[in-house]
């Protein structure tokens, strides 16, 4: 007979348990730090406490981010609501009093408070996967036969779900009560986890203003980093036009003087000149070709993204399959930004991954395209070990964009782009 449950849902209703056990005894965690933080603001609106104040902060903020980040686990994202602190703090008493005035002034410093004196209530709720799990093997060991030394010892049967087990019929019942409990445990038991999810989004989530705020934030960050990758483009530019055509034209222009000189005197140096130019004009539209291939590639002009992709997976060693599904026209900065990532990732992959086989996939929901890149390498992926991840996540960024990698040792690295948009009218296509 098969399980009304797959052996997953099993591990995630263990997985559920140990969270909700941890959110418990964070509950009661929150108690003590409600208490200290309360007393070191108090003795800081008294002219003291200033010392410990930020200490204590650091701790109350750890243990919201926790239940942030169990909060995600179960599908309820919390987005951290602090405002950005100071770039530097002096290392003095001036600095540690700015850094508890930046504290004090953040309202999320305040509902944080809020939400430590309420969740030792609500942040039981963490118990409650655990109490229906033991009362339903509690009932299952009662049905196999704990029923007969518990009527032995207290001369009456234990109730389970209000009915005294001293029977093989009445351990019968317990058999399929507990049965079904430990079912609904399975695959009800992360509702308590949701429960405490939506309390910890009421009250440690950003409010309207907060968000508006982080959201400001980040667009200064991203006009900084366009603004950054556009001069560093713009040099690129300067550089390789000072180094190659220009230095190709200026040769070409000496190249001529030259051959008028000889054009009467020595008809054979002028035919050698003449090649010379011939060759180094050839060289220099070449160099030009190169050079607007890297700020916008012709074939993304021509054939569009999906052409572009697969002419990017023809020209790589490894075997590269590409699927676009895309019902609009990309519009062409976002188009172009996500042309450079991919190439970008299949250059990673190539050089650092070992990797033979590279799956790009594309497509649009109606709001979000997404790009996915995975590669069949040893994995180990690390954004912090060079400047290319890092680099496509400021151009994506530019776009309100997000990166998502995953690479565990041995492999495969999977690599998941995510950028708002609206496609433009339906365009024909091979993808």
């Amino acid at each position: 007979m098969p399980l009304p449950f797959r052996p997953a849902d099993l591990r995630r209703a263990g997985a559920d348990l140990v969270v909700g056990v941890l959110i418990a005894l964070g509950a009661m965690l929150s108690v003590c730090l409600f208490l200290v933080t309360a007393y070191f603001v108090i003795l800081f609106v008294i002219g003291i406490g200033a010392l410990m104040l930020p200490i204590v902060t650091a701790w109350v903020r750890r243990l919201c981010d926790a239940n942030r980040r169990a909060a995600a686990r179960v599908g309820v994202p919390v987005e951290t609501p602090y405002r950005p602190a100071p770039a530097e703090f002096e290392r003095d008493i001036v600095g540690w009093m700015r850094r508890c005035k930046w504290i004090l002034t953040d309202p999320a410093s305040w509902r944080d408070l809020l939400w430590l004196l309420l969740n030792p209530v609500v942040g039981m709720i963490g118990f409650l996967p655990a109490a229906v799990l033991y009362y339903a093997l509690e009932g299952l060991a009662l049905a196999f036969g704990l029923w007969r030394p518990v009527l032995r010892a207290q001369g009456a049967g234990r109730e389970y779900f209000l009915v005294p087990i001293d029977s093989r019929l009445t351990a019968g019942w317990a058999l399929l009560a507990a049965a079904a409990l430990f079912v609904g445990w399975v695959r009800y038991g992360r509702v308590f986890l949701v429960v405490h999810a939506h309390f910890t989004r009421l009250l440690l989530g950003p409010t309207e203003r907060s968000r508006l705020l982080l959201r400001v934030r980040h667009l200064a960050e991203t006009r900084s980093g366009a603004l950054d990758a556009a001069a560093a483009e713009l040099r690129r530019i300067e550089r390789d036009l000072h180094d190659g055509a220009q230095a190709r034209m200026v040769g070409l222009g000496l190249t001529l003087g030259a051959l008028e000189r000889h054009l009467d005197s020595n008809p054979e140096e002028a035919r050698r000149l003449l090649r010379d130019a011939r060759a180094s004009s050839v060289t220099a539209l070449r160099e030009l070709r190169d050079l607007v291939r890297g700020i916008h590639p012709p074939v993304l002009a021509e054939r569009g993204l999906a052409d572009a992709l697969r002419a990017l997976g023809l020209a790589s060693p490894l075997r590269v399959e590409v699927a676009v599904a895309l019902p609009g026209e990309v519009p062409p900065p976002l188009e172009s930004a996500l042309y450079f990532a991919v190439s970008e990732l299949l250059a990673n992959a190539l050089k650092y991954s070992g990797a033979d086989r590279v799956e790009v996939a594309v497509r649009h929901d109606g709001a979000v395209l997404h790009a996915r890149v995975v590669d069949d390498g040893r994995g180990g992926a690390d954004p912090a070990g060079g400047t290319g991840l890092h680099g496509i996540r400021r151009r994506l960024a530019t776009f309100d964009g997000t990166v998502d990698i995953t690479s565990p040792p041995g492999g495969p690295t999977a690599i998941t782009m995510e950028i708002p948009c609206a496609l433009s009218s339906p365009k024909t296509s091979s993808c």
